[in-house]
């Protein structure tokens, strides 16, 4: 009882130290947390993966599961807050972008053993985007930006000893992309200029993954997850007007390149009696985004109306780390709850800070309850909140950018309720 006591004194301060006020932003367009239990955990799922989600943060510990099926059914409410603009210009380039929900549902499942094989299967979402503008400013360079994405991934373990396991699988990635910019009086004094465009790409990739597992209390595990290269091709539309008196438009093919960029993460888990706990770091090789180049069947370049459309947008992103801890403790036989937490560094410069993802540094909190219905039926419950502050850029440090000013509150929540059963 005194054991027990002492490890929940020390899950709850962890949860009040956790809790503990910071200043950070969102990250990227990369989503981590792709399961029941990586939501409950921030991401610190690669070493320790006691469940069908195994299949995606890391197949080589399906060799360690129970030798029957498994499987994860979840669904993932996404909610992005409003992001207020204060620009240093004047208020006339102020604005607010519109509040996002988004439902993602999830699947993994494992197979029994075949020999040293095991096999596996996830759907999931791991990248997306979505902003939306409609004051007059922001909304010339993002009215509207959204990218979705969808990945199955069959996966395989290999068991080579004991203590030692090899794994990985193929990415079938499908990407969906949409742009609106609408550029008005008093930025475009001469006409209205408005551009449409959507894509559709589907792509191959692959993950890679091994654990090691001196003992039953202990792993030690790696996993990558290959870049992906989508050229969404699509239909674009431009419009040029004066007032309603129409000057010029295009109807056509319009495409746009984008890549999602590689992953490694490293990872050791240490389970002490009820309490599991993991350590991992993650770089997401975020310098392969170093542009957007929209193309279309003319060339618009020296275009009195739609050179802008026409222009190749820089990035220049940098890798970027992050930094994860998750405690796993189980009560008894029924009941298993989860802490998270993450420090999660922006990849985007100051210098190609822009509308369509007004990024910083993050700090993540997440935490997450289970109960065991049945030897073969669990249920859970998880939430993740992504916290921000305030990032500020000067038109001395944007350089290339278009931002002058700060952006304040915005964020990200997420609730998962899932299922998970044995046969």
């Amino acid at each position: 009882m005194q054991s027990d006591y002492r490890k929940a004194t020390l899950f709850a301060a962890v949860l009040l130290l956790l809790a503990w006020p910071h200043k950070a932003e969102a990250s990227g367009f990369r989503i981590a947390n792709q399961s029941l239990g990586a939501v409950g955990l921030s991401g610190a799922r690669t070493a320790y993966t006691p469940g069908p989600d195994a299949s995606y943060y890391n197949p080589a510990n399906m060799s360690y599961l129970p030798d029957s099926w498994l499987v994860e059914t979840s669904l993932t409410a996404l909610q992005l807050p409003a992001i207020e603009y204060a620009d240093n210009r004047g208020s006339a380039f102020n604005g607010s972008s519109e509040n996002e929900l988004f439902w993602m549902p999830l699947l993994h499942m494992t197979s029994p053993q075949y020999g040293r094989l095991r096999y596996g299967f996830s759907l999931t979402y791991p990248f997306g985007l979505a902003k939306q503008w409609e004051q007059p400013y922001p909304k010339a360079l993002a009215e509207k930006f959204s990218l979705l994405t969808v990945e199955a991934n069959p996966t395989f373990a290999y068991s080579l000893a004991d203590w030692l396991s090899i794994g990985g699988g193929l990415r079938f990635v499908y990407g969906k992309g949409e742009v609106e910019n609408e550029i008005g009086a008093p930025l475009s004094p001469l006409a209205t200029l408005s551009r449409s465009s959507d894509g559709t790409d589907t792509q191959l990739g692959y993950n890679l993954a091994v654990s090691i597992r001196p003992n039953e209390q202990w792993t030690v595990a790696a996993t990558y997850r290959s870049e992906v290269e989508l050229d969404l091709d699509g239909h674009s539309d431009l419009q040029a007007t004066a007032g309603s008196l129409p000057l010029t438009a295009y109807a056509g093919d319009g495409s746009v390149g984008i890549t999602l960029p590689a992953v490694l993460s490293l990872a050791t888990a240490l389970t002490v009696d009820r309490l599991t706990v993991e350590l991992a770091w993650d770089r997401t090789f975020w310098s392969s985004f170093d542009h957007l180049d929209f193309a279309y069947t003319q060339n618009f370049q020296s275009s009195p109306f739609f050179a802008v459309f026409d222009s190749m947008l820089v990035k220049n992103w940098d890798d970027a780390d992050a930094y994860r801890i998750g405690l796993t403790y189980d009560w008894n036989a029924s009941w298993t709850t989860t802490l998270g937490f993450t420090y999660d560094r922006t990849p985007v410069p100051a210098t190609t800070l822009g509308f369509e993802l007004p990024d910083a540094d993050a700090m993540v909190y997440c935490a997450g309850i289970r109960y065991r219905y049945s030897p073969r039926m669990e249920f859970g419950l998880s939430y993740m909140y992504h916290r921000t502050s305030t990032r500020s850029v000067s038109q001395a440090d944007a350089n290339t950018s278009a931002i002058d000013g700060r952006f304040t509150e915005g964020g990200a929540h997420a609730v998962t309720l899932g299922v998970i059963t044995t046969f």
